[in-house]
Protein backbone atom coordinates (compact mmCIF):
# COMPACT_ATOMS: atom_id res chain seq x y z
CA UNK A 1 0.00 0.00 0.00
CA UNK A 2 1.53 3.33 -0.97
CA UNK A 3 2.18 6.04 1.54
CA UNK A 4 1.76 9.75 0.99
CA UNK A 5 4.10 12.62 1.81
CA UNK A 6 4.34 16.39 1.69
CA UNK A 7 7.81 17.54 0.71
CA UNK A 8 8.82 21.20 0.93
CA UNK A 9 11.20 22.90 -1.47
CA UNK A 10 12.15 26.55 -1.65
CA UNK A 11 11.45 27.69 -5.22
CA UNK A 12 14.76 29.60 -5.22
CA UNK A 13 16.48 26.20 -4.83
CA UNK A 14 14.21 23.82 -6.82
CA UNK A 15 10.77 24.93 -8.00
CA UNK A 16 8.04 22.88 -9.61
CA UNK A 17 8.97 24.56 -12.91
CA UNK A 18 12.60 23.53 -12.43
CA UNK A 19 11.46 19.95 -11.83
CA UNK A 20 9.32 20.03 -14.98
CA UNK A 21 12.44 21.02 -16.96
CA UNK A 22 14.85 18.44 -15.49
CA UNK A 23 15.84 15.28 -17.34
CA UNK A 24 13.09 12.70 -16.78
CA UNK A 25 11.33 15.35 -14.65
CA UNK A 26 13.15 13.86 -11.66
CA UNK A 27 15.20 15.37 -8.85
CA UNK A 28 17.16 13.89 -5.97
CA UNK A 29 15.68 15.36 -2.79
CA UNK A 30 19.01 16.53 -1.41
CA UNK A 31 19.93 18.72 1.51
CA UNK A 32 17.64 17.32 4.20
CA UNK A 33 19.47 17.82 7.49
CA UNK A 34 16.83 16.85 10.00
CA UNK A 35 16.99 13.32 11.42
CA UNK A 36 13.24 12.77 11.49
CA UNK A 37 12.83 13.83 7.84
CA UNK A 38 15.87 11.72 6.92
CA UNK A 39 14.35 8.73 8.67
CA UNK A 40 11.10 9.14 6.73
CA UNK A 41 13.09 8.90 3.49
CA UNK A 42 15.41 6.14 4.66
CA UNK A 43 12.97 3.91 6.53
CA UNK A 44 9.47 4.54 5.20
CA UNK A 45 9.46 5.88 1.65
CA UNK A 46 9.00 3.42 -1.18
CA UNK A 47 8.97 3.70 -4.94
CA UNK A 48 5.48 4.75 -6.01
CA UNK A 49 4.60 6.65 -2.84
CA UNK A 50 2.66 9.85 -3.56
CA UNK A 51 4.25 13.24 -2.93
CA UNK A 52 2.69 16.68 -2.60
CA UNK A 53 5.31 19.14 -3.91
CA UNK A 54 5.12 22.20 -1.66
CA UNK A 55 6.75 25.59 -2.26
CA UNK A 56 7.98 27.04 1.04
CA UNK A 57 9.72 30.21 2.13
CA UNK A 58 8.19 32.21 -0.70
CA UNK A 59 5.48 34.79 -1.39
CA UNK A 60 2.77 32.15 -1.98
CA UNK A 61 3.56 28.97 -0.01
CA UNK A 62 1.52 25.91 -0.84
CA UNK A 63 1.11 22.73 -2.86
CA UNK A 64 2.02 23.21 -6.53
CA UNK A 65 2.36 19.68 -7.86
CA UNK A 66 1.88 15.96 -7.52
CA UNK A 67 4.94 13.72 -7.66
CA UNK A 68 5.96 10.20 -6.75
CA UNK A 69 8.97 8.63 -5.12
CA UNK A 70 10.92 7.06 -7.98
CA UNK A 71 13.97 5.65 -6.19
CA UNK A 72 14.64 4.18 -2.74
CA UNK A 73 16.82 6.17 -0.34
CA UNK A 74 20.55 6.47 -1.01
CA UNK A 75 23.33 8.68 0.41
CA UNK A 76 23.05 12.41 -0.28
CA UNK A 77 26.15 13.20 -2.34
CA UNK A 78 26.58 16.71 -0.94
CA UNK A 79 27.42 15.50 2.57
CA UNK A 80 30.82 14.40 1.22
CA UNK A 81 31.81 17.63 -0.61
CA UNK A 82 33.98 19.81 1.62
CA UNK A 83 32.92 23.44 1.40
CA UNK A 84 29.42 22.67 0.15
CA UNK A 85 26.61 24.09 2.30
CA UNK A 86 25.35 20.52 2.92
CA UNK A 87 28.79 19.11 3.79
CA UNK A 88 28.98 17.01 6.96
CA UNK A 89 32.48 16.34 8.28
CA UNK A 90 31.23 13.34 10.27
CA UNK A 91 29.78 11.58 7.21
CA UNK A 92 31.84 9.08 5.23
CA UNK A 93 30.93 6.97 2.20
CA UNK A 94 31.12 3.92 4.48
CA UNK A 95 28.89 5.57 7.09
CA UNK A 96 26.72 8.23 5.47
CA UNK A 97 24.55 10.30 7.78
CA UNK A 98 22.18 11.84 5.25
CA UNK A 99 19.96 10.22 2.66
CA UNK A 100 17.70 11.31 -0.15
CA UNK A 101 15.18 9.78 -2.51
CA UNK A 102 14.43 10.66 -6.12
CA UNK A 103 11.13 12.39 -6.78
CA UNK A 104 9.46 12.37 -10.21
CA UNK A 105 6.87 14.85 -11.40
CA UNK A 106 3.42 13.42 -12.09
CA UNK A 107 1.82 16.81 -12.83
CA UNK A 108 1.92 20.46 -11.95
CA UNK A 109 -1.26 21.70 -10.29
CA UNK A 110 -2.96 24.93 -9.47
CA UNK A 111 -1.76 26.37 -6.17
CA UNK A 112 -3.38 25.08 -3.02
CA UNK A 113 -2.12 27.76 -0.67
CA UNK A 114 -1.27 27.32 2.97
CA UNK A 115 -4.10 29.76 3.74
CA UNK A 116 -6.59 27.65 1.75
CA UNK A 117 -5.36 24.49 3.47
CA UNK A 118 -5.98 26.08 6.87
CA UNK A 119 -9.57 26.85 5.81
CA UNK A 120 -10.37 23.21 4.91
CA UNK A 121 -11.82 21.37 7.95
CA UNK A 122 -10.85 17.98 6.50
CA UNK A 123 -7.18 19.03 6.71
CA UNK A 124 -7.26 20.37 10.28
CA UNK A 125 -5.04 17.59 11.65
CA UNK A 126 -2.52 17.70 8.80
CA UNK A 127 1.01 17.89 10.22
CA UNK A 128 2.06 20.88 8.13
CA UNK A 129 -0.75 22.88 9.71
CA UNK A 130 0.23 22.08 13.29
CA UNK A 131 1.75 24.87 15.36
CA UNK A 132 5.52 24.62 15.51
CA UNK A 133 5.88 22.13 12.65
CA UNK A 134 8.94 22.98 10.58
CA UNK A 135 9.76 19.60 9.07
CA UNK A 136 10.50 19.66 5.35
CA UNK A 137 8.97 16.20 4.91
CA UNK A 138 5.81 15.04 6.62
CA UNK A 139 3.51 12.06 6.20
CA UNK A 140 0.06 12.71 4.73
CA UNK A 141 -2.94 10.65 5.80
CA UNK A 142 -4.73 8.87 2.90
CA UNK A 143 -7.92 10.83 3.67
CA UNK A 144 -6.01 14.12 3.50
CA UNK A 145 -4.40 12.98 0.24
CA UNK A 146 -7.86 12.26 -1.23
CA UNK A 147 -9.25 15.65 -0.14
CA UNK A 148 -6.28 17.46 -1.66
CA UNK A 149 -6.44 15.52 -4.93
CA UNK A 150 -10.20 16.24 -5.17
CA UNK A 151 -9.52 19.95 -4.66
CA UNK A 152 -6.68 20.01 -7.19
CA UNK A 153 -8.76 18.15 -9.77
CA UNK A 154 -11.75 20.50 -9.50
CA UNK A 155 -11.84 23.38 -11.91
Amino acid sequence: MPRYWLMKSEPADVSIDDLAGFDNQTVDWYGVRNYQARNFMRDQMNVGDGVLFYHSNCEAPGIVGICEVSCKAYPDRFQFIAGHKYYDAKATPEHPRWMNVDVKLVRKTKLLSLKQMREMPALASMRILQKGNRLSITPVDPREWAVILDYLSAE
